[in-house]
């Protein structure tokens, strides 16, 4: 599972961008529904650094730090840090915390690496951030789509994208294919903590479906 150190464009940069279009940067879900995304996104970062893990043994599903190390990150640093001071908490929680402030911090992060434009503002309405260059920013949604089209599982780093976007609804709108049986597969391929961050993302996904937070 270990990716080392966090890199950009990361997990939930290639989730951003998969949840906008690459030309315009219009939003492709409900800014609630991404956020919850996003944020099972940097914690599955975290994951995939060996940064954190979850205790899915006791069926609580919590989060623990099993490293200190600086992420050289203040996005995934911070939430590392706050995981860190309060342990007690599921990860369900954790995922309701986070998406109150993760969709501009990745937003922000991703301008400061020159990855997204920041936002303009004209006479009317602010506009949204869009990509530097488009063709990065479709080439995360390129390779989910070649996964399926192939029915080759991907990378464990883009078996945690697919499996989080598929929780927030998305794949059905955006992905050429949709397939049950293969997400099934796919994530199936996962380690149990990394399965269950996405089955946790999928609930609050569906939390916020039905209050319509």
């Amino acid at each position: 599972m270990a990716e080392g150190d966090l890199k950009s464009p990361s997990l939930a940069d290639d989730l951003f961008f998969v949840m906008h279009d690459n030309a315009t940067g219009r939003t492709r879900l409900h800014l609630r529904l991404a956020s919850l995304g996003l944020a099972g996104a940097v914690l599955g970062e975290l994951m995939l650094a060996e940064r954190l893990t979850m205790d899915v043994a006791s069926g609580q599903d919590r989060l623990y730090v099993t490293t200190r190390d600086a992420t050289g990150d203040p996005v995934t640093q911070n939430v590392l840090d706050q995981v860190a001071a309060e342990p007690q908490h599921p990860v369900l929680t954790w995922l309701l915390f986070f998406a109150r402030t993760v969709y501009a911090d990745v937003a922000t992060r991703m301008i400061a690496a020159n990855l997204l434009k920041p936002a303009t503002r004209n006479l009317l309405k602010q506009q949204r951030p869009v990509p530097v260059d488009p063709n990065v920013a479709a080439w995360p949604q390129a390779r989910l789509n070649l996964a399926v089209q192939r029915r080759e599982p991907p990378v464990t780093r883009d078996c945690v994208l697919y499996g989080l976007f598929v929780a927030t609804g998305g794949a059905q709108r955006v992905l050429w294919e949709h397939d049950p049986a293969f997400v099934a597969t796919t994530l199936a391929m996962l380690p149990a903590p990394l399965q269950r961050l996405i089955v946790q993302t999928e609930v609050a996904v569906g939390q916020a479906v039905i209050s319509r937070r």
